[in-house]
């Protein structure tokens, strides 16, 4: 798991034997079971999530049903608006798969700023890249239709096709499991 880390780290600074023992230090791997809850609604909450392997997924409650706003998967990162504004948590964050974490909260990533800034520098970076991404993900999605986005989601994450149940699919997509199946149904005829 160290291994995962550094690699990715080594995509925007490189470390020291020094800085990589602190980061090992920290305890900030996390082996966690499918169905744990990270998050709940109306909990707060200082953590921050970057997905070594496995899969999480944030959703609300609305009107007594789930509805998923996003799934993180390996070397993706989720900081619950809750982390940065010290309020409760508007939404759920679980596993939806056996998951490798790295758990850190504000305190943690303060401390490691500070100790080292080139720390900062990649945080800033990968933040940017973040922000785009998923800037360009829910502009994909606000103007695409259930289909299109379907497609989106066979082109860019084939992968949570069998990684997540088809209702967690429906929901993240914005229909409801029967006009997933019909969608799916009339794409294969086609």
């Amino acid at each position: 798991m160290e291994k995962i880390l550094f690699d990715f780290i080594s995509k925007y600074i490189s470390l020291t034997d020094d800085e990589k023992n602190i980061l090992l230090s920290l305890n900030l791997f996390h082996s966690l079971k499918k169905g744990t809850v990270l998050l709940k609604e109306g909990q707060k909450s200082k953590d921050s999530y970057f997905v070594l392997k496995g899969c999480i997924r944030s959703y609300y409650f609305v009107e007594g049903e789930e509805k998923t706003t996003a799934f993180y998967t390996e070397m993706e990162a989720l900081t619950p608006p809750c982390a940065l504004s010290k309020t409760p948590s508007e939404y759920y964050i679980n596993c939806t798969e056996d998951t490798l974490l790295i758990i850190s909260n504000s305190d943690m990533q303060e401390e490691v700023n500070t100790k080292f800034p080139k720390f900062d520098v990649m945080c800033r970076m990968f933040s940017a890249e973040l922000l785009a991404k998923q800037r360009i993900d829910f502009d994909e999605f606000k103007t695409s239709s259930p289909e299109q986005r379907y497609l989106n989601l066979l082109q860019k994450r084939p992968d949570l096709l069998q990684r997540v149940p088809q209702h967690q699919l429906a929901s993240y997509l914005g229909i409801t499991p029967q006009s997933l199946s019909r969608l799916r149904s009339r794409l294969v005829k086609k």
